[in-house]
């Protein structure tokens, strides 16, 4: 209690307060019903290690190439489908394909692999690592 050494030292003279051991507990609001138990509702687990990918369609690479090209990563950014070229992106099915591409990603839906190939292109893998910050660090020091 550095500058507060005289009289009451910050405390008041008497009640709950003034006491050892007294005050009351961070979640106490003043006999009201506390947050906390306001909120049984607020159940279950969400991960915040849960990477999201960017849904491309195969529609969307239909209108934006031309037959014949690469796509990567570097291609989808300078269209406009992905903000940068490490976000993890799925090509996605439903819808027609009539241009053979080489389409590269990390993951592919079923259906986006059958309307590529049926079109004449070819589906690349791409190493799918993504990770977030934090991941696959152990929760506790190893001693």
């Amino acid at each position: 209690n550095s500058g507060r050494g005289g009289t009451y030292a910050g405390r008041g003279r008497k009640g709950q307060g003034a006491r050892a051991g007294g005050g009351m507990a961070p979640y106490f609001e003043g006999g009201q019903l506390p947050f906390v138990r306001r909120l049984p509702f607020r159940r279950g687990f969400k991960s915040i290690f849960r990477v999201r990918y960017t849904p491309i369609s195969v529609t969307a690479l239909e209108e934006r190439f031309e037959a014949g090209d690469t796509i990567d990563p570097e291609k989808l950014v300078q269209v406009g489908l992905l903000h940068s070229v490490d976000e993890p992106y799925k090509v996605l099915g439903g819808g027609e394909m009539s241009k053979a591409l080489e389409v590269g990603a990390p993951r592919f839906s079923q259906g986006a692999r059958e309307a590529i190939e049926a079109a004449g292109g070819t589906c690349k893998d791409l190493a799918d690592d993504y990770r977030r910050a934090g991941m696959g660090r152990p929760h506790r020091r190893q001693r």
